[in-house]
């Protein structure tokens, strides 16, 4: 008797490799946070612990270089998750949609959710505290389980219920954009910095 795994989930993890970089994104990141009224409003009303982009720039490509050039090394990543999750995209290649900063204060959480009208989502680690929450993802099939009783601790990556990665500075994890995930909550004594952002055909 043979048993097979099924439909299997892809999360890519790759990374920036780019020291100088990561140092001038982190400043970006900062200054942002500093700087974005409108950022920061949207924050306050919305209750992000922390400040994100998210909700008042959609140019951040054009507007800072070092964005610029991040934008042309994601393209590199998202490109190859395409290719290794074997998607039919007709010779064309994905384009990013949208990318945004997190500055998330030390113990916030992003609670679950997912990326509606995109096809990869992803985020790129700036800076990562000892203690930082990490990327919690959730089984897709989960809200048709039911009765299905919990995995055991020593059940492989693809068959447990919910996976955690644990990223570094430079970090860059990949997913399809409806894979539900959440950043769990941690205890970090500073900030967790991070660009999220979205590709679509």
């Amino acid at each position: 008797m043979t048993t097979r795994s099924l439909f299997a989930t892809r999360f890519y993890e790759g990374a920036l490799a780019d020291d100088a970089l990561l140092e001038d994104l982190d400043h970006s990141c900062r200054t942002l946070a500093q700087d974005d009224r409108a950022g920061r409003a949207w924050c306050k009303a919305k209750g992000y612990p922390g400040y994100t982009s998210y909700a008042s720039l959609d140019d951040l490509p054009m507007r800072d270089p070092a964005f610029a050039d991040l934008k042309r090394k994601l393209d590199a990543h998202v490109q190859r998750f395409a290719t290794e999750s074997f998607m039919d995209l007709g010779g064309r290649k994905l384009k990013l949609d949208s990318l945004w900063v997190n500055v998330l204060k030390p113990a916030g959480m992003h609670s679950g959710h997912l990326h509606p009208g995109s096809v990869v989502s992803g985020t790129v680690y700036i800076a990562v505290p000892p203690g930082a929450g990490p990327l919690k993802l959730e089984d897709p099939r989960l809200p048709m389980m039911m009765a299905a009783p919990q995995r055991t601790d020593a059940a492989p990556g693809d068959s447990q219920t919910f996976v955690y990665a644990h990223p570094a500075p430079g970090s860059i994890f990949l997913w399809e954009s409806w894979l539900r995930h959440e950043v769990a909550p941690g205890t970090a004594k500073s900030e967790r910095i991070s660009v999220s952002f979205n590709y679509r055909r």
